[in-house]
């Protein structure tokens, strides 16, 4: 059996290990917390320069159809967003469209982006196509629109 010196030996050493790992823990938080205050302002920076340039881009965009080299008339340019820029219906002012135009805007030295590249192939690839969409008709009549709307979810049954 262990004597009483041994046993205090163990306790003051387990005592003595759980001070230190919790004295270690704290000052390994405050040198962290201290870390990220010095690289805080830095971060903050990059944040709103990348913010400045996204928003800076927005505008350019927005205001590319009444910039002086922009090649299409304002009114004839349907801002989408995304994934393209501008619909131009060129001759649209003269009620006489002759041409469909998808117009990306880019600023500084920005490249398309791997969806923007995708939709420019299939633009080119003549994989263009016009289709109508015709609202059910029981919609559009006067009436209860829950109704209506519960109609044609259900495929014309009512529960």
């Amino acid at each position: 059996m262990p004597d009483t010196t041994t046993i205090l030996i163990l306790v003051i050493g387990l005592v003595a290990v759980f001070i230190a790992f919790y004295i270690g823990s704290k000052v390994g938080s405050s040198k962290k917390h201290r870390e990220w205050e010095l690289l805080l302002p830095g971060y903050r920076k990059d944040a709103i320069m990348k913010s400045r340039s996204v928003l800076g881009g927005h505008f350019s965009e927005n205001l590319a159809p009444f910039l002086p080299n922009f090649p299409y008339k304002p009114n004839e340019c349907t801002f989408v967003g995304k994934p393209i820029d501008f619909l131009v219906f060129k001759g649209s002012d003269e009620k006489n469209i002759s041409e469909v135009v998808f117009v990306e805007v880019k600023s500084g030295k920005a490249k398309l982006s791997a969806h923007e590249k995708n939709l420019k192939e299939t633009i080119d690839k003549k994989r263009v196509r016009w289709e109508e969409y015709r609202i059910p008709e029981e919609l559009t009549e006067k009436g209860d629109i829950e109704d209506k709307v519960k109609k044609v979810v259900d495929g014309g049954e009512k529960k």
